[in-house]
């Protein structure tokens, strides 16, 4: 096996800058000089990315930057002594002691569980303190050679001798069978997004601290190095659990229903003593947080966080559910209806026809003998029939989300009464909110014990249907109604350089925050205006068709720019870059999310541009689409299909080109302050 460190990736008593970055980049030009890496920018990037999201300190004046990189050759370790310290993160002050671990993307898992061993060696005083009065490189590396080739620390003796562990216990020798000896028992998991160094690091600093309080407590390392599960034995028997993760835990559903410490997993590194004593009260408390069952969780964060929301994010979370509970409807009417366009033709939809059809003819008496004239009224109906739902659901979800199962039938019921005023889903949001509302109310009256069973399956539901949709009828359904009406008039006559400025707009919004309430603002406006298109009113089409091609720019000109440069995007970027191929012609505008969310001042401006672009050009070329979703797979719903190909191909490219101009142009200029640092080589 190649050595991980020579004397040439040594650092002593040097001054490297004043700030991670210098040093990380200048540990980065010593991995390629010694010819580990193909290039330095690319290496570098990777690094400072992950210092970015996480810091590196440690306690102990330590810090330990680390990547995978593709850029790397092969796996190295390069150290610093650094004369002045520099700040890394760490709460106890500036790090003296650098190692910089830089992992290929396919390093091995011999490599990868060296490296870990490394990084867990660096809690140890003593090893640490060896480190700081070693006099010469050779001494650094004998140092590092020997910590690489010891035997794991006694107390994580039950896992593997030559490796890293999986699973660490607090107790030597303590297995499955042992966890009852000591008063109270522990589990944790650790993870970190690259899984070499911190995930490592966090086990052993819990497992340390617990033994000092005399706690039983069992780590599984969810980390690069592999992950051995804990016994589920062990996870019964355990009093509370401890994630000190920066990741999703893998097999969360194992730990349901005990109490939970969540945290970060440098706080695994700095406080693993405070976090242990949180564990152990949790334990002991009736009503503290615990791990959700499996398929909960979205039910726990809720609830966790419902105490704290205002008017305004209730609401928003209120019509957000609605939308997505009634975009089944929309999406399986609408690609039904396109079908039965695509096989009846257009004109199925004009006047009874359809139903002229169905009625007198069967699968077995054919209009004319025309199978496909058949099939494709049966498609068109069934859509029809299914978007037909969609005020109601749209509706009935947004009061199920105010108030429960209890409001589930008012809104559907208030929403009905919206359909059929015509007031449209503008009727229908606002016939849910009333009846959500109204519903949720009801819910904490104080009513006899031999009451309280009728009040969600019949006095909540009947008084809240009478009370909300009374109010649609007789005040607010018509006025609703008259503004729908306009609102769709006003789409329909639409044409010219009015349509395109509404495209640019819808555009902006779309890539405004890739999935987040601007954005699902303009799709729900989509979506719920797509049910009023007809082969004589293709407005709602277009719209749908523009919001639906902006939204695919942003995660495919991401792509696309980690193909022009990928030097200027972090290993986890390009790898993100390769997915987002697929989800951007999916329609699925958070595939930019990761991007946007490293760079949000070039990536958001970036992509709107794009999306403005695609946006005016799908409503220039008349682009229609009679799917809500989908993307590029729904193409036989599209009409118009190569210009809407074309608009998304204009909008990608000018959103590609000018985030790549952007980190290439509009950045710090750093490189000066780096390089008249005086280093002895």
């Amino acid at each position: 096996m190649t050595q991980l460190i020579t004397t040439e990736l040594v650092e002593l008593d040097q001054n490297l800058g004043n700030d991670p970055e210098a040093v990380i980049r200048h540990l980065a030009s010593k991995v390629a000089a010694t010819g580990r890496a193909t290039e330095v920018e690319g290496l570098f990037a990777d690094a400072y990315a992950r210092e970015q999201k996480t810091a590196t300190g440690i306690p102990g004046g330590i810090a330990i930057p680390h990547c995978r990189s593709a850029a790397v050759v092969e796996p190295t370790l390069a150290m610093a002594r650094l004369s002045p310290k520099v700040d890394f993160g760490a709460k106890d002050g500036p790090a003296d002691l650098v190692f910089f671990i830089a992992a290929p993307d396919g390093a091995d898992q011999a490599h990868l569980k060296l490296l870990s061993k490394l990084a867990r060696s660096l809690i140890k005083k003593d090893f640490t303190a060896a480190l700081r009065n070693a006099s010469s490189g050779a001494e650094i590396v004998e140092l590092v050679d020997g910590a690489l080739a010891d035997k794991p620390a006694a107390h994580a003796a039950a896992a593997p001798a030559d490796a890293a562990p999986a699973a660490a216990t607090a107790s030597a020798g303590s297995g499955a069978g042992a966890a009852a000896a000591g008063p109270k028992r522990l589990v944790a998991v650790t993870a970190c997004p690259t899984g070499i160094a911190h995930t490592y690091m966090a086990a052993d600093s819990l497992v340390a601290a617990a033994q000092e309080m005399g706690v039983d407590l069992q780590v599984e390392t969810q980390g690069s190095s592999g992950a051995k599960p804990l016994d589920p034995a062990v996870i019964a028997a355990a009093d509370a659990v401890i994630f000190a993760v920066d990741v999703d835990v893998r097999g969360k559903e194992r730990f349901a229903g005990k109490p939970v410490i969540n945290a970060p997993v440098k706080r695994g590194i700095d406080e693993p003593a405070k976090m242990v004593q949180e564990a152990l009260a949790a334990a002991d408390n009736p009503n503290a947080r615990r791990v959700p069952h499996f398929g909960a969780e979205e039910q726990a964060e809720n609830e966790a966080t419902e105490k704290g929301e205002h008017i305004g994010q209730k609401l928003k979370k209120a019509l957000l559910t609605g939308v997505s509970y009634m975009i089944p409807f929309v999406a399986g009417g609408g690609l039904l209806i396109a079908l039965g366009f695509l096989l009846a033709g257009f004109d199925i939809a004009l006047g009874t026809k359809a139903n002229d059809i169905l009625a007198n003819n069967t699968l077995f008496n054919l209009p004319d003998g025309n199978l496909a004239l058949y099939l494709g009224t049966v498609f068109f109906k069934i859509g029809a029939l299914s978007m037909g739902f969609l005020v109601p659901a749209l509706a009935g979800y947004i009061a199920y989300a105010i108030a429960d199962r209890p409001g589930i039938a008012p809104g559907f019921v208030a929403g009905a009464v919206a359909g059929f005023m015509g007031a449209g889903f503008l009727g229908g949001i606002v016939g849910g909110l009333l009846a959500g509302y109204i519903a949720h109310l009801i819910g904490t009256w104080q009513v006899a014990r031999w009451l309280r069973g009728l009040m969600p399956v019949v006095i909540i539901p009947l008084l809240a249907s009478i009370v909300a949709s009374g109010l649609m009828f007789l005040f607010l359904g018509g006025p609703i109604a008259g503004v729908t009406l306009a609102l769709n008039s006003w789409l329909s006559g639409m044409t010219g350089a009015s349509a395109i400025v509404l495209g640019i707009i819808l555009g902006l919004m779309m890539c405004f925050d890739l999935g987040g309430p601007v954005n699902k603002v303009a799709y729900a406006f989509a979506v719920a205006g797509l049910g009023a298109g007809s082969a004589t009113n293709q407005a709602p089409w277009q719209i749908m068709a523009t919001v639906m091609a902006a939204g695919m720019v942003p995660p495919l000109a991401m792509a696309l720019a980690t193909v022009l440069d990928k030097k200027l995007f972090s290993l986890a970027e390009r790898e993100n870059g390769k997915a987002a191929w697929l989800l951007g012609a999916s329609f699925i505008s958070e595939g930019a999310i990761p991007f946007a969310a490293a760079d949000p001042l070039r990536v958001i401006p970036a992509s709107m541009l794009g999306g403005a672009l695609t946006g005016a050009l799908t409503m220039a070329f008349n682009v229609t689409s009679q799917a809500p979703h989908g993307g590029i797979f729904v193409f036989f719903a599209i009409g118009n299909v190569l210009m809407f190909i074309v608009s998304i191909i204009a909008g990608t490219v000018v959103s590609a080109l000018a985030v790549v101009a952007l980190k290439r142009w509009a950045v710090k200029k750093t490189v000066d302050t780096v390089e008249p640092v005086p280093v002895t080589v």
